[in-house]
């Protein structure tokens, strides 16, 4: 008893302990966890092997920052395309490599050579180091790039985003040998370049008489589960999924600006307006009252709104437009300045860059010598040929294109501001230098020319919102048709309360926004946690618009299910049935008829002739595509009544009159190069759909994003 005693606390501890194990270890296995398994990170399984999130993350942030660079905003919409996009290349990408890496496809050291050396690199390479004047390959920019990079002055930045490039080059060229391996094997036949060449030449007249499907009233139509099945059962390839997808419905309650909010908005515009007139510092005035921020800049006529082009640069200084309604925003603009300045300027430069002088201060000094050189006298061309690292120019004793006031080269490039603002101070014949990202400029402005009228032209924006009360009053209304709702009486509902449902058909778990909504990412994520018939437990928000929704159908990876499909599938059942009816009517007709002109008769038709009809281009005049009608024109025999049969449009009974065949094929060769070049057009494509298909894809993107 005294050793329990003593040790009664560590043997309670003990069972304590024991116990909260067994429940954890219960949860994890009713849960389906583990311990060692840790999926707040994948988000796939690609044919059994993770994808991390983070990994796919990294992608889709370059995508978006290339994206950016361009000068585009990122709309929720541009968003689902780049993360689609990106997937998409992620998921081609772990697919290929799997195959090159069965095959054991490789890229060795002296092909790596060749990729990334100094005669004829990978065009990716040329591009990046191309002149920008002549558009070559710049052998000396991309040497000194490499030895920067290979020195120990480079940035940690750069040099990973160099070796990530030269890995993705690797990856890019298994890629190439591999579907140079697949492609090799595309062959074209002599038969098949006959058929193609007499599907697109040989020509036939025919004679028809039709029964269209609007001939039978719907009414009059009556579908049984027999003909849904019949028509499922001949049609089941159409009907498979290639991922999960959601079918809802909703209703939207509008909390767009009122005519109230628009009138209290532009009251305080004309506020504004008038405050603007009186300030006597307009830059920080804009700063302070414009929703969307712009430094004030000098521009040409042209460069403004055109709303306030002709008008201010007819104005005096401080006058005033406004307040007006643009692009959703009321809007005030002050005419700030103007100034008349040389409509272009003309110079040369040399370049010394901060890399190979080893430092700002040394480039710095580097630069100072070489303008007291030109000061004194030197050639200012063979300066530039010595020490110019803009190779471009060098060659041409520095010289570059005239450019206006905003750096435009006309249509030859962009100057950087510092070398253009720089420029257009100087007077002609000064040599200045000029700092900007690519080191120090020396330059000489060589002519100045013409002249411009430039404007400063500062503008504050509000944007037309909603009024607290708009919002309260269309939220409140929502609210209130939430609390009537239940599973099945979503439509009666919003029909006694004067709404009109929408559907969103075929979402999918990483759609962004639904019909005439733009960023919907919450009415989506419910979906995919619903039941069919569930109505959501609260009103979304959606832009302006709060929403209520139901959803009606759940469509799971693979091939649909008659159930899912029923309702898409009701007019061509019904336009099925129809045929049953009129080939019937055409049967009988038939059995007596001598010719088609009898035939269209009983039938109470008429007959259309169509001459020059080929068979790939299989459309009938003033109808439309009947694939399956010209099909059997083509497989006639000349001068016999065919049966009745179904198109898209109708149902056809038809006699060929003749065919034109073609002259005889004289170049084979060449026809058979015509397909092959398609096929290997469509075969990168085809092949990586095929891939997809044939994968394992267990996709939880939707938990991410």
């Amino acid at each position: 008893m005294g050793f329990l005693r003593e040790r009664m606390g560590k043997i309670l501890a003990f069972f304590i302990g024991l116990a909260l194990l067994a429940f954890i270890v219960s949860e994890v296995v009713r849960s389906g966890g583990s311990f060692f398994r840790d999926d707040s990170n994948e988000l796939a399984v690609v044919n059994g092997e993770k994808v991390p999130y983070d990994k796919f993350n990294a992608k889709l942030e370059q995508a978006s920052q290339q994206f950016k660079q361009q000068g585009q905003s990122m709309s929720p919409q541009i968003q689902s395309y780049l993360q689609e996009t990106t997937w998409n290349q992620y998921l081609s990408q772990l697919l290929l490599a799997k195959e090159i890496e069965k095959l054991g496809l490789i890229v060795g050291d002296d092909e790596m050579s060749v990729m990334i050396g100094d005669n004829n690199p990978d065009p990716q390479i040329a591009r990046q180091f191309s002149d920008p004047q002549t558009g070559q390959f710049d052998r000396s920019r991309f040497d000194q790039f490499k030895a920067y990079i290979q020195s120990g002055k480079a940035d940690p930045t750069q040099k990973q985003a160099w070796s990530d490039f030269v890995i993705d080059l690797i990856e890019a060229k298994k890629a190439t040998k591999y579907m140079s391996m697949v492609t090799n094997g595309l062959y074209v036949n002599s038969l098949e370049a006959t058929d193609d060449y007499e599907a697109k030449n040989k020509l036939v007249s025919f004679k028809y008489t039709m029964l269209d499907y609007a001939s039978i009233p719907d009414a009059k139509v009556t579908l049984t589960d027999g003909d849904y099945s019949a028509y499922y059962d001949a049609h089941k390839a159409e009907f498979k999924n290639p991922q999960d997808t959601r079918n809802f419905e909703y209703v939207s309650f509008n909390a767009a600006p009122s005519k109230e909010d628009s009138v209290a908005t532009k009251q305080q515009v004309e506020k504004i307006a008038g405050e603007f007139k009186a300030s006597t510092n307009d830059s920080l005035f804009v700063q302070i009252n414009a929703e969307t921020k712009a430094p004030l800049v000098y521009q040409r006529k042209g460069g403004i709104d055109p709303k306030l082009d002709t008008t201010m640069f007819n104005a005096a200084k401080g006058f005033v437009y406004g307040p007006y309604l643009e692009n959703g925003s009321y809007k005030v603009a002050k005419l700030i300045d103007t100034k008349t300045t040389f409509d272009s300027v003309k110079t040369k430069h040399i370049l010394i860059d901060l890399a190979s002088a080893g430092s700002d201060d040394k480039a710095k000094a580097k630069a100072d010598s070489i303008k007291k050189l030109i000061l004194g006298g030197k050639s200012f061309d063979e300066l530039a040929k010595t020490f110019s690292a803009d190779k471009g120019s060098a060659v041409k004793g520095g010289d570059i294109p005239a450019f206006d006031a905003n750096g435009n080269m006309g249509g030859q490039g962009t100057l950087v501001p510092e070398y253009y603002n720089a420029a257009f101070k100087a007077n002609k014949g000064d040599v200045i230098i000029a700092k900007s990202q690519f080191g120090y400029h020396i330059i000489k402005v060589e002519d100045q020319k013409g002249s411009v009228k430039l404007v400063k032209v500062g503008v504050v924006d509000k944007p037309l919102s909603a009024s607290s009360k708009t919002q309260t009053v269309a939220y409140s209304n929502a609210q209130k048709f939430l609390g009537k709702l239940t599973s099945d009486n979503f439509e009666a509902e919003a029909k006694s309360e004067g709404l009109k449902p929408r559907t969103a058909e075929d979402v999918t778990a990483i759609a962004s926004g639904l019909p005439g909504l733009d960023n919907a990412r919450d009415v989506v994520r419910w979906a995919y946690k619903a039941d069919v018939g569930d109505v959501t437990d609260k009103v979304f928000t959606v832009g302006d618009q709060y929403i209520v929704t139901r959803l009606t159908a759940i469509k799971p990876k693979g091939t649909l299910p008659l159930e899912a499909v029923k309702k898409q599938i009701e007019p061509a059942v019904r336009a099925a049935v129809k045929a049953k009816q009129l080939k019937e009517k055409f049967d009988s007709a038939l059995s007596g008829g001598a010719s088609i002109e009898a035939v269209a008769q009983k039938v109470g038709g008429k007959v259309t002739p169509v001459e020059n009809i080929v068979f790939a281009n299989p459309i009938i005049p003033g109808l439309s595509a009947e694939y399956k009608v010209i099909g059997s024109v083509f497989g006639s025999a000349p001068g016999k009544i065919s049966k009745a049969v179904d198109g898209t449009q109708g149902v056809y009974v038809f006699v060929v009159n003749g065919f034109t065949n073609p002259p005889a094929l004289t170049n084979v060769i060449k026809q058979k190069e015509q397909i092959a070049q398609a096929a290997l057009q469509r075969s990168q494509g085809v092949l990586l759909d095929a891939l997809k298909d044939n994968a394992t894809v267990k996709d939880n993107r939707a938990k991410f994003f």
